[in-house]
């Protein structure tokens, strides 16, 4: 995968973003919000979570290269 430092700057800052709604919605749920859906919406922020970490691993060894 070719990246430009311009690609790799928008793609940081989409994790950022991403990272930032998983914090939000961890928050929702420890505050009680959508009791019927907490265990779904805790396992969806976990894998959400996993999957924001490892594209971040995988964007900084494409740039160490």
């Amino acid at each position: 995968m070719s990246l430009t430092k311009s690609n790799e700057r928008e793609l940081v800052h989409l994790i950022e973003e991403l990272d930032e709604d998983r914090a939000w919605l961890l928050e929702q749920i420890d505050r009680g919000r959508w009791p019927e859906l907490r265990l779904d919406l805790a396992a969806l922020e976990r894998e959400l979570g996993q999957f924001l970490n490892s594209a971040a691993e995988s964007l900084e060894e494409e740039f160490r290269k």
